[in-house]
């Protein structure tokens, strides 16, 4: 994924995006996305949503579309300067989604939703990394596995067939 959402974090009560540091006795240390990167404890008694397990509805009932994905999409439309803010119309944000996830379910993916993934995403291409995903052919004429590989440098076996034991 371009995006590695593994460590990153919304907690609810708390704007904004958070890295995961460890856990704690009585929650999880955070460190906030922004320019003062704090570190504060988020009490068991916040909901952690990890931005690695949120998707957006799409037409299927039964399909998501992962969020690292939507970030991806977005990325290769627009990079990090997107054309609507959270503050956008209504119309604005969900054309907006339309062009990059045309598949969204228009019925469960609210304008709220739209805020957030726009917010976020915000958030993200500014304070995480993106990493181009990697080809799908290796480029090297090197094996993809050993096999056969390793048999054709053996060296000539020992005496007694054990590679342990010495005379």
């Amino acid at each position: 994924m371009p995006y590695d959402l593994k460590e990153l974090a919304a907690i609810s009560g708390q704007p904004g995006l958070y890295r995961l540091v460890r856990p704690a006795r009585h929650g999880v240390l955070v460190e906030s996305l922004d320019a003062k990167a704090t570190r504060s404890l988020a009490p068991a008694s916040n909901k952690v949503s990890l931005l690695s397990e949120i998707g957006i509805y799409a037409q299927d009932s039964d399909e998501t579309v992962s969020l690292s994905d939507v970030f991806d999409r977005i990325h290769q439309h627009y990079e990090a300067t997107l054309p609507v803010s959270a503050k956008s119309p209504e119309t604005e944000l969900s054309g907006f989604l339309a062009e990059v996830m045309p598949e969204y379910d228009r019925q469960r993916v609210y304008t709220s939703d739209i805020k957030k993934l726009v917010s976020w995403y915000g958030i993200v291409s500014q304070h995480v990394p993106y990493a181009a995903a990697a080809e799908a052919e290796p480029t090297t004429d090197e094996p993809l596995s050993t096999g056969g590989v390793i048999g054709e440098i053996d060296e000539a076996p020992t005496p007694s067939g054990n590679p342990e034991v010495t005379k």
